[in-house]
């Protein structure tokens, strides 16, 4: 083939591009897929990348090389239904009247009339489907097919809410199911069952990415484990240093491997967002079986860092920067603004707290477009604030995992949960472990704090003060 002919040749394969995709950009580009995990209980400290000892997570660790790492990340709430419902809805969520872990009877859960990230995205085009655990209401009026998603399979609660749980036998609690859609499917009522947990939920993840190839799609993984009982699988069982917590901590990161492999193979790997995090710190009274905080103070069901700063990890090639550590405040709240930016979707129309950014993550990182965060706990509870790094803890009653003993082998050890708390003010980057109060050395701040704490009452109410909240909008319900 000579030059003139080679070149011809040339023309119109861009010009057979440019008339296939409309636009002659790759396909989708303009909608790019997003993949988000959701790890239970995984802590700031659990990933080799974070400084985890006696397992390896190289998946996660080649991820953080080939993405960003953001350092100052946080879980809305530490608790695992509030923290679910703020990311999909992008609201803090006590402004949806959300708070706690729903049990097998609740009869409440996120509200159908919410927006979530599935079903704003809905609207441009996605296929959309979670496999894993939901834990929004088990209803069949709160599942996920009510709420945007096209597929669901995975368990409606914690998998610690069934019969076979070494600590729940008082509860009563009512067999656990697998869900297909709104129906049960098989009994998960053996350690031996749940140790499908993981691998079966990334064979469903690996199959969705094939099956949507050609179109744009939200895909969302968040995994039970390591919320306790452990279990891992056959292939994974006994071959870490640090027993059935690590083995567990490798099937995940397997599990991030084979979706990561899966996309290359379909070739969507630079046309995808793929989010990796967690909805709140580690339970720390189940020793061994527990996660790390990587030395944040406190851990699961506390306000304090321990409880909510948790990993977070956004690789899209070519668009979020390599190998880059990013310290900017961001908040699980802001994932579904920042996915809508992303893929040119509209926000919801009622009032969300998320802040997109979408900027940020491709790279604009000196200044973040989050100055404030809230730690709201329990019902409905201000606990602190943070204004850039400056945190005031207000006196409060909680759960604290400090010189107690932890527990051995999936029992807990106590963890009080009428601890007092002092009012105290702490610096975040000199003093990110949260030990050294320095409330009087800076009244200034103090004051500015309690102002925006007071918008905060004002706005979503406080029960510590008995106050009610303007703009705060009903939840879930059936009779």
């Amino acid at each position: 083939m000579n030059l003139h002919n080679f070149r011809t040749f040339q023309f119109l394969l861009l010009l057979l591009a440019s008339t296939v995709n409309g636009q002659g950009v790759p396909p989708h580009k303009e909608k790019p897929n997003i993949v988000l995990f959701f790890i239970d209980d995984l802590g700031y400290g659990d990933l080799s990348v974070n400084g985890a000892l006696g397992y390896l997570t190289p998946n996660l660790d080649k991820m953080a090389m080939e993405g960003t790492r953001f350092t100052n990340f946080m879980a809305a709430q530490a608790v695992c239904s509030a923290s679910r419902a703020a990311l999909l809805s992008g609201c803090y969520p006590n402004r949806l009247g959300i708070s706690g872990a729903y049990g097998p009877e609740s009869k409440v859960g996120l509200n159908p009339e919410e927006e979530t990230i599935a079903e704003v995205v809905k609207k441009r085009g996605y296929a959309t489907a979670i496999f894993g655990k939901w834990h929004l209401g088990s209803r069949k009026e709160f599942l996920p097919l009510q709420q945007g998603f096209d597929e669901f399979y995975g368990v409606p609660y914690s998998h610690d809410m069934w019969p076979g749980h070494p600590n729940q036998a008082h509860a009563q609690y009512p067999p656990l199911f697998w869900i297909e859609g709104n129906e049960k499917a098989d009994a998960i009522a053996t350690l031996s069952d749940a140790s499908a947990l993981t691998p079966n939920i990334t064979e469903r993840a690996v199959g969705f990415i094939r099956k949507n190839k050609s179109n744009p799609f939200f895909l969302y993984i968040p995994h039970p484990l390591p919320h306790v009982p452990l279990a891992a699988s056959a292939r994974f069982r006994g071959k870490s240093s640090r027993g059935i917590f690590g083995d567990v901590l490798m099937e995940i990161d397997w599990s991030v491997g084979q979706i990561m492999q899966e996309l290359k193979a379909q070739g969507l790997d630079e046309n995808t967002l793929v989010i990796f995090t967690s909805d709140n710190g580690p339970w720390l009274n189940y020793g061994d079986h527990a996660g790390s905080t990587g030395g944040f103070r406190e851990g699961k069901g506390s306000s304090f860092e321990g409880g909510q700063r948790v990993p977070c990890i956004m690789r899209w090639p070519g668009v979020v920067p390599a190998g880059r550590v990013n310290n900017q405040l961001m908040a699980a709240m802001d994932i579904l603004p920042t996915i809508a930016s992303l893929t040119g979707a509209a926000l919801p129309t009622k009032k969300i707290d998320g802040i997109s950014m979408a900027g940020l993550i491709k790279g604009e990182e000196a200044i973040s477009p989050r100055k404030n965060f809230l730690y709201y706990y329990r019902r409905n509870n201000l606990e602190a604030v943070r204004q850039g790094d400056w945190k005031l803890v207000f006196e409060h009653a909680g759960r604290s995992y400090e010189g107690q003993l932890p527990g051995k082998d999936g029992m807990p050890g106590p963890a009080p949960e009428n601890h007092l708390f002092p009012k105290a003010l702490y610096h975040l980057t000199r003093d990110p472990g949260e030990r050294y109060d320095v409330l009087e050395q800076n009244p200034d701040i103090v004051k500015e704090l309690e102002a925006l704490a007071e918008e905060a009452r004002t706005d979503l109410g406080d029960d510590l003060q008995k106050r009610k909240g303007k703009n705060v909008r009903p939840i879930g319900r059936v009779e």
